[in-house]
C-alpha cells in the first residue's frame, strides 16, 4: 500500500495586512477538496499571546472556538466554512504557544544544557507544528500571519524555508498575497507594490511559486506578463485575487483564473477537475433572491463587525436557504438610549461580550423585541441578558442581573455555579468547546432542530442560576435546552412570542454556506415573516 505523502502550501501577504490570506487559504482548500483531495489548515500568528482568547475583538475580531475548545483565529472558521476540514488546538499556533513550549523544554532540561536560540531551536519547534497538523491529509495549507518584513514573522519565514529543504520541492508549493493598486489620478494598475513584497520576501531565501494579486479589476496579459517577469515567476502563476461582491465567488475567481491547476502543477499532484456546482448554485441564489431583510445587531464591537465574523455569515447562510438578502444594522449598545430605532429591523439579536459596558442598551433591545413582537435571536450573553430582562420586567425581580455586571445584584439571575472560582489567569478557563443539550419536546428548539439531542460549541464562564428557574417558568419563560442532567440551561423561549429564542451556546460556529444553522435559518424565516406582515 502506498503511503501518503503530504504537500504542503505556504500562504504569506506583503505591504499591508487585511489582505485575506486566510479566506484565500480557504478557497484554495475549497478548490482543492473539490478535486477530490483531502486538506487541512493551519494558522501561524506571530503575536507572543497564547491565543486569541484574551484579545479585544476590536483589535483581533472574534475568537473562534473549535469543537474540542481551542479558542482561535478567526481564520479557522473560514476553514470550516469552506470545506469539510474540522479545526482543533493542532490548527492555530501562535508565536506565543512556540516560545512557550521551547523555554518548557529549557527549563526541563530537554536541550542537554546547550545555548537557546531561535535557529535551530524556535525554527524546529514551528517546523515539528507543521508537521503534526498535516498528519494524515494530501495537503496543509499553512497560513503566515503577519506581513513580510515585519520582525515577528521572521522565524516563522525561515522556518518554512528549511521546510522546502527538508520535504523536498515537489512537495512544498509559495503563495504570495500582495495588493496591485489602482492609482486612479493616472488611470492605471501599479505593480511596484507587489515587487517591492516579492523583493522583501526574496530576501530571506523564499521566491514565491504563486503569486495573487489582491485588486480591484481582472489584470490583463501585459500586465502579468511584467509581474512574471519583475517577480521571477511564470505568467500563469500570476493570479488575480479580485475583489467581489460575496466572499463565496472567490473560489469560483480563483477557478477561472487556473490558480488550482497551477497548485497542482507546482505539486506534481494528479487530480481530476473540481466538481464547483453547489458554489455556482450558491452563487445563484445570491444574487436573485425573493426577499430582503433587515437585522439588528445590537452589540459593544460593533466599530470593527470583524468582531462578529461568523455571526454575520450565520445570518448570510441563513438568508442564502430561504433566498433573502440578510442586511445587517449595526447598533452599538453603549448609546442606545431609545429602543425605537430598532422599530424597523425585521428580527433583533444580541450576540456575545463579557463585562458591563453596555449592558443596558442589549436589555433595552431585548425588551423592545419582547413587547413588540418582533423576532429575537440571543446568543450567549444575548440569553444571558434576555434571562435579566424577563426576571426584571415580567417575574418582578426589581435589578435582576448578571453577577458579572453587577456582584451586589440583589437577584443574580446569572451567576458563576458552585464549584467555579474566579481565577486569576482568564486565558482558557471557561466553558469551552462541545458541551451537549437535551431539547424538550413540543418546543420550538426541538422543533428547529428535529431531534431531541444537540452538540453545540461554548464559551461563557457565567451560567443561569437554577435558584431562579421555577419563577421565570412561572412567568413564562420556557427552559427548552438544558444540559442532560438538568444543571445547566442552555436554550430558553417564549412559547406565545412569534419568534424568541436565545442560547447558551454559539450556534455560529457551525454554520456553513451549504449546511445553514437551523437555529439561523429559523430566525431568518421568521424575520422574512415579520417583513411581509409589516407590508
Amino acid at each position: 500500500m502506498r503511503t501518503r505523502v503530504t504537500k504542503y502550501i505556504f500562504v504569506t501577504g506583503g505591504v499591508m495586512s487585511s489582505l485575506g490570506k486566510g479566506l484565500a487559504s480557504a478557497s484554495i482548500g475549497a478548490l482543492l477538496e473539490a478535486r477530490g483531495l483531502r486538506v487541512t489548515f493551519l494558522k501561524l500568528d506571530p503575536y507572543l499571546n497564547v491565543d486569541p482568547g484574551t484579545m479585544n475583538p476590536l483589535q483581533h475580531g472574534e475568537v473562534y472556538v473549535t469543537e474540542d475548545g481551542a479558542e482561535t483565529d478567526l481564520d479557522l472558521g473560514h476553514y470550516e466554512r469552506f470545506t469539510r476540514s474540522r479545526m482543533n488546538q493542532l490548527n492555530n499556533m501562535t508565536a506565543g504557544r512556540i516560545y512557550d513550549s521551547v523555554l518548557s523544554k529549557e527549563r526541563r532540561g530537554d536541550y542537554l544544557g546547550g545555548t537557546v536560540q531561535v535557529i535551530p531551536h524556535v525554527t524546529d519547534e514551528i517546523k515539528e507544528s507543521i508537521r503534526a497538523a498535516g498528519q494524515g491529509v494530501d495537503v496543509i495549507l499553512v497560513e503566515i500571519g503577519g506581513t513580510v518584513g515585519d520582525i515577528e514573522s521572521l522565524p516563522f519565514l525561515e522556518a518554512i524555508r528549511q521546510f522546502r529543504s527538508d520535504v523536498g520541492r515537489e512537495n512544498t508549493c509559495f503563495i504570495h498575497v500582495a495588493p496591485v493598486l489602482y492609482q486612479a489620478s493616472a488611470g492605471e494598475l501599479k505593480t511596484k507594490p507587489v515587487q517591492h513584497s516579492v523583493k522583501e520576501l526574496q530576501a530571506v531565501g523564499i521566491g514565491p511559486d504563486i503569486i495573487l494579486c489582491r485588486t480591484e479589476r481582472y489584470l490583463d496579459k501585459g500586465i502579468k506578463s511584467k509581474i512574471a517577469l519583475f517577480c521571477n515567476v511564470d505568467e500563469d502563476a500570476v493570479i488575480t485575487a479580485k475583489d467581489v461582491e460575496s466572499i463565496y465567488e472567490v473560489p469560483l475567481v480563483f477557478h477561472t483564473e487556473g490558480l488550482d491547476e497551477k497548485i497542482a502543477q507546482v505539486l506534481n499532484m494528479w487530480t481530476g477537475q473540481p466538481d464547483l456546482r453547489q458554489w455556482e448554485d450558491l452563487i445563484e441564489a445570491q444574487r436573485n433572491p425573493e426577499s430582503e431583510i433587515t437585522i439588528a445587531m445590537v452589540g459593544k464591537y460593533v466599530d470593527l463587525v470583524e468582531s462578529y465574523k461568523s455571526l454575520n455569515e450565520a445570518l448570510v447562510h441563513g438568508g442564502m436557504a430561504v433566498r433573502s438578502t440578510v442586511n445587517i444594522l449595526y447598533v452599538d449598545s453603549e448609546k442606545l438610549e431609545d429602543p425605537s430605532v430598532l422599530a424597523k429591523a425585521d428580527g433583533i439579536l444580541v450576540p456575545h461580550g463579557f463585562g458591563s459596558r453596555g449592558v443596558e442598551g442589549k436589555i433595552r433591545a431585548v425588551r423592545f423585541a419582547r413587547e413588540n413582537e418582533i423576532p429575537y435571536l440571543g446568543i450567549c450573553f444575548g440569553m444571558q441578558l434576555a434571562c435579566c430582562e424577563f426576571a426584571r420586567h415580567v417575574a418582578g425581580l426589581e435589578g435582576a442581573n448578571s453577577r458579572e455586571v453587577d456582584e451586589e445584584t440583589a437577584h443574580p439571575v446569572i451567576d458563576l455555579l458552585p464549584g467555579q472560582e474566579q481565577v486569576a489567569e482568564k486565558g482558557a478557563t471557561m466553558r469551552l468547546g462541545d458541551y451537549p443539550c437535551s431539547l424538550a419536546e413540543g418546543s420550538r428548539a426541538r422543533s428547529i432542530y428535529g431531534r431531541s439531542e444537540i452538540v453545540e460549541r461554548h464559551r461563557h464562564r457565567y451560567e443561569f442560576n437554577p435558584e431562579y428557574r421555577e419563577r421565570l417558568e412561572k412567568a413564562g419563560l420556557r427552559f427548552s435546552g438544558v444540559s442532560p442532567d438538568g444543571r445547566l440551561a442552555e436554550i430558553v423561549e417564549l412559547p406565545d412570542h412569534p419568534f424568541f429564542v436565545a442560547s447558551q451556546f454559539h450556534p455560529e460556529f457551525a454554520s456553513k454556506p451549504f449546511d445553514p444553522h437551523p437555529l439561523f435559518q429559523a430566525f431568518v424565516e421568521a424575520a422574512v415573516g415579520h417583513c411581509s406582515r409589516k407590508g
